[in-house]
């Protein structure tokens, strides 16, 4: 075992979330109660599972804390960001998620965590009426410089050591990546300066922000935001981590093991229908269809990687596959989504396989934050910059580059990350990855 090279994990974490909606104020509240000692981290990687370190004789199982030097939930700070005035405790209410017996506990906590006003452009978010927001009228230099004052301020008054910003806010209008200012980011900056609205989203100016504090940014939603080579550019040369997009929460968490399972037994697969109904902010905003197009991309994407139809062609070469999210008031945050699978088997006999599942979108959702902002954190004290591949297993977009395929394996993606945090730790990373 070699040394490892993190720094330490010292003073108060701060996580600013932008959206202090269903899924943050599940997040927050979640964590307030697993302080007191009364909930569970239950599908948080960091708090909960162990991972081998060595082989033979010296083989052992450890928390991830017992590896890397992770901060403890006591000494994260939070803040948000949101284009609606609500409180921690309002929101939590509001979203209706939780039960009141797991929210009144922290009430006074939750209260004190009030929104800064939010980057708000009515354009990407059609369905919201933005009642909170920064000036509409400021050119996205100076929101994004505004985003930065905020950072700054928080960091302060908290006395926190560290930041990170995570976005977990509604999904934006589609924005296809335009070379001429998305691919330099010297064309970037100047497009963000000359207030291309355009081609500069909301979120955008936050991640920008983030990285020019010194700030891990996560994005939470399929946004075309970190996927652009202007902000791998700007990462790199911020020495910061960046990891997203959209979290991979229920449909396609099942997907991504289901599909494994297919090209594992080399079954055939000829068509895939997914359908969801939701009722939540989020399932209002992708009712609009600009903004559903950017979810659809996210969530196409995740089987073709693992069933390929050029390395199978006789398997994959042909797959049907839709996808449709439908807003449902009644369900809430309580979103259930079917999939009808069309597999064949020996000599090309056809089988189906129905899959209903219903979830809590935000209480799936909850630990990936938690451990997307810590293993953040973690890159950032490991002085690793850039587009963290290893974050994969929590995104349905895994984060990649132009030269690169994304890994949509569930199973892969749990390897890659725990090499990477065995290398962290000064251990071997010691499992292949096909």
């Amino acid at each position: 075992m070699k040394q490892n090279s993190v720094k330490p994990a010292e003073g108060r974490l701060g996580v600013l979330c932008v959206g202090l909606g269903a899924v943050s104020s599940t997040f927050i509240a979640g964590v307030l109660m697993v302080r007191k000692g009364m909930g569970k981290p239950v599908g948080s990687i960091t708090q909960m599972a162990k991972i081998r370190v060595g082989r033979g004789e010296a083989k052992q199982y450890k928390h991830i804390g017992e590896i890397v030097p992770m901060p403890s939930l006591d000494d994260i700070e939070f803040g948000a960001w949101d284009i609606l005035p609500d409180n921690a405790f309002e929101s939590a209410m509001h979203a209706e998620v939780l039960r009141d017996r797991d929210i009144y506990p922290v009430k006074q906590e939750l209260e004190k965590i009030v929104p800064m006003k939010g980057v708000y452009d009515p354009d990407y978010v059609k369905a919201l009426d933005g009642t909170w927001a920064k000036d509409t009228h400021l050119t996205r230099w100076e929101l994004m410089e505004q985003v930065r004052q905020d950072i700054r301020t928080f960091k302060q008054e908290h006395r926190c050591a560290r930041v990170v910003v995570v976005w977990a806010a509604s999904t934006e209008i589609y924005v296809p990546r335009c070379k001429d200012v998305h691919d330099s980011l010297e064309a970037f900056e100047a497009a963000m300066k000359a207030d291309d609205r355009q081609h500069i989203s909301p979120s955008m100016c936050y991640a920008y922000a983030a990285l020019s504090e010194g700030a891990p940014f996560v994005m939470g939603a399929p946004n075309t935001c970190l996927d652009i080579p202007a902000m791998w550019q700007y990462a790199e040369k911020t020495g910061m981590p960046i990891a997203g997009k959209d979290f991979k929460t229920g449909q396609t968490m099942m997907k991504t093991v289901l599909s494994a399972a297919f090209r594992t037994r080399m079954l055939g697969v000829s068509g895939w229908f997914s359908t969801n109904i939701l009722g939540n902010r989020d399932g209002l905003v992708l009712d609009v269809p600009e903004n559903f197009k950017t979810k659809e991309v996210s969530k196409l994407g995740v089987i073709d990687t693992i069933l390929s139809g050029e390395e199978y062609p006789d398997l994959y070469g042909d797959i049907f596959h839709k996808v449709r999210i439908n807003y449902y008031p009644p369900r809430g945050d309580d979103k259930e989504g079917w999939d009808n699978i069309d597999i064949f088997g020996w000599m090309g006999y056809p089988m189906q396989i129905k899959v209903d599942f219903l979830c809590k979108d935000s209480i799936l959702a909850a630990p990936l934050v938690l451990d997307l902002v810590l293993l953040a954190d973690l890159a950032a004290r490991a002085g690793r910059c850039g587009i963290q591949t290893w974050l994969s297993f929590y995104l349905k977009s895994p984060m990649h580059d132009d030269e690169h395929k994304p890994v949509h394996d569930l199973f892969e993606q749990y390897v890659m990350l725990k090499n990477a945090i065995r290398e962290m730790g000064g251990y071997e990373a010691d499992e292949e990855v096909d």
